[in-house]
Parts: structure tokens; sequence; C-alpha cells
């Protein structure tokens, strides 16, 4: 595989992390975030939801959805250098468009109540003419990563989101067929389901600051919340500055387009 590879000045991205991506679907970048603003933007995230952070009393829903924040918090979050640097090493330079916000966030507290979106899926990004639901398509339009940044301290007794290592390459067969126009999330969930459920599984777990970065097709899941802190957690997508080209003369793929065509069989 060829593609653009910048080593960051800390180590934390490097060609390792293009294997490991590429093999798994998604690598944690430790501390992605500074601290101070990853603390602001909790400190936000607790005022949209009305909730008292020191009183449990007041955590009324399983789930908060919190959307279309742009605050500087969130701005600095979304361009730190080391997120420059993955987003250049596994999309590849001058092939992706900066953010300056992050949403949705889906904001999950302790409660008996189960959630209604702990199903396996894929990310849908973009809604076809006359279509109800959200499709996606073998190119993934309109995602070049799936984002997820962690704003509260999540350990594996916090509703951390449930990670299939891998699926992400048993997704291209399943989208195929589709071609062009793709398929809806609603129809794509039990077929990428059945596809990767032979697969281990992973936890998003973290400190606040840390940053996973997904392939778009990587198969995953909320679960109930039983523990005792709220998971703070926003999913982005990093957006395209072109669309994913799965033949390219030069052989100059991005790592989310080589790990495409290895699902395909197009790659060793």
């Amino acid at each position: 595989m060829r593609c653009a590879r910048r080593l960051a000045h800390d180590g934390a991205v490097d060609d390792e992390t293009v294997t490991r991506f590429v093999r798994d679907g998604f690598v944690k970048i430790e501390q992605a975030v500074p601290p101070r603003v990853a603390q602001d933007c909790a400190r936000l995230l607790w005022r949209e939801t009305g909730y008292d952070p020191d009183d449990p009393a007041t955590w009324k829903d399983p789930v908060v959805w919190v959307g279309g924040m742009a605050q500087g918090p969130f701005a600095a979050a979304a361009n730190t250098h080391v997120l420059h640097e993955a987003f250049d090493l596994l999309v590849g330079a001058g092939r992706w468009q900066p953010r300056y916000s992050l949403g949705t966030f889906p904001l999950r507290f302790p409660h008996e109540e189960e959630p209604d979106d702990a199903g396996w899926h894929i990310e849908a990004s973009y809604l076809p003419e006359g279509a109800q639901h959200y499709h996606t398509n073998l190119r993934s339009r309109d995602r070049a990563l799936l984002m997820l940044f962690l704003f509260s301290e999540v350990t594996e007794a916090d509703s951390p989101t449930r990670i299939r290592v891998g699926s992400h390459l048993d997704v291209p067969a399943v989208l195929e067929p589709y071609g062009e126009d793709g398929a809806s999330f609603l129809e794509l969930g039990p077929l990428v389901d059945a596809a990767s459920a032979h697969r281990p599984l992973a936890y998003a777990t973290g400190r606040p600051g840390d940053v996973y970065l997904c392939h778009p097709f990587l198969v995953h899941a909320a679960q109930p919340h039983h523990g005792t802190r709220p998971r703070f957690l926003a999913q982005p997508p990093l957006h395209p500055a072109e669309p994913v080209r799965l033949e390219r003369p030069d052989g100059d793929y991005s790592a989310v387009e080589f790990a495409i065509r290895r699902g395909l069989g197009r790659e060793a």
C-alpha cells in the first residue's frame, strides 16, 4: 500500500498506526485532545443536559442527545496537531475537510431503562432524494472516518461503545451488490451484524481527551449503562474532500481505501 505517511513529533502517529487501522478497523489516539480542552467540552455538555453533575437524582433519561456544538473548545478539540497528522495518515493529505464543530453527542447515564439504540450497525452518511433513512455505499459517500471523542473517563463499567475488531473487512462484500445507490442503515443493520458476528470484541474505553479513529465500515454498538458515572462522547464523521476511489492508476490508496479493497479481495 502506498499512502502519505507523516510521523508526529511525539511518536503518537506512525506507520504502525496504518497497520493497526487496516487490520483492526480503528486506532486509539491517547490524549489527542488536551485535558483542559476536554474539561471545557464536558462543562458545556453538562449545561446542555440541564442535569446537575453532583445530583444523580436529576439524571432522568438513559440517553441525552446533544448536537450542533461549535463553541471554541469543540473546534479546538477537532483540530489538534496529532489528529491532523492522523487524518493525513489514514485518509490522505488534502483528502479530508477540517471540522469546526463536534456532534452528535450520545450522552449516556446510568439508568434502569434499556436504551433502544443498542443494535450492531455501521454509520449512514447521506440521504438520497426521496429516501426516509440515511444510506451508506461502497465508496463511503460523505464519510471519511467515524470518530469517537471521549469527554469523560470511560471504563468497561461506563457503557463504552462496543467494537467488532476487524469487522470493517466484512462490510465491503455486503455493500458491493447495492452499487452507487447504497442501502439504508435499517436494511444494512441485520446484514452487517450477521457478517461480522465472528469477530472479537473491543471496548472504546479511555480518559477524557482520548479519540478513536474508526474506519467508516466498522461494525459497532451502544450498550445499556448500569454503572455509576455518565459517559460523555462525541461521534462525528470526518468528511472527505474528494470521493473514495477504489481504482487508482498510481496505486496511491489511503488506508481507508486499502481496507475496502482488502475486504473485496483486491489486496492480499
